[in-house]
């Protein structure tokens, strides 16, 4: 088992690292914004979904491999930023409803899961992330390394969960009052759509 310091180190760190905005809270407030909050913690509950798989990658060494090969990584890289570029434009060319009181969510909570499982998972920073990260709060003498491997992703999924639902509910709410304004909710899609290209162009521009 892992002893208590590295534990308490550990999260200390990890708790620092997931309420810091980055591409994941973006994406969970820009949905959570435009559709909802429940549509925020669904897609925060898949980028959470996406870290397990991570995790479970850096323990098989999946991750090593996209570490040591330039091509792979560049494949991994190309194919994630297409996918939030190809999000991001259609939500800029969707139309508006033309009475936002009687129109449905931008996207349903299942959609919006399946979809920020899929931006996670190819990310290849995230796996890179997880394998530089989690191997130093191994300790060997502390017993099975699988187990604290899946402590500490499981530890750091959790935490992670956290504060997505966090930013979900506070942008959720914002979003709510935004949506009752007919010309805040004509250039809400723009917007979301312009931070899911610019995450996208970020991913593809990013080197190892």
């Amino acid at each position: 088992m892992i002893d208590l310091a590295t534990l308490t180190a550990y999260i200390a760190i990890v708790l620092g690292f997931v309420f810091i905005p980055g591409p994941a809270t973006l994406l969970t407030v820009a949905r959570a914004t435009s559709s909802g909050t429940k549509v925020g913690i669904a897609t925060g509950a898949g980028i959470a979904a996406g870290d397990v798989v991570h995790t479970a990658m850096a323990m098989v060494g999946i991750s090593a491999i996209i570490a040591t090969s330039a091509a792979l990584f560049s494949i991994v890289k190309y194919i994630g930023a297409a996918y939030l570029v190809y999000l991001g434009i259609r939500a800029i060319i969707e139309k508006t409803p033309a009475n936002p009181a009687a129109g449905s969510l931008a996207i349903s909570a299942g959609k919006a899961f399946r979809q920020a499982i899929l931006t996670e998972v190819l990310n290849p920073k995230t796996a890179l992330f997880f394998l530089a990260f989690l191997p130093q709060f191994v300790r060997p003498e502390n017993g099975s390394v699988m187990l604290q491997f899946t402590i500490l992703g499981v530890v750091f999924v959790m935490l992670g969960l956290l504060s997505t639902v966090v930013f979900a509910v506070s942008a959720g709410r914002l979003g709510s009052f935004l949506r009752r304004n007919p010309r805040v909710l004509k250039w809400q899609g723009k917007i979301v759509g312009g931070i899911y290209c610019a995450l996208g162009v970020r991913l593809a521009l990013q080197q190892r």
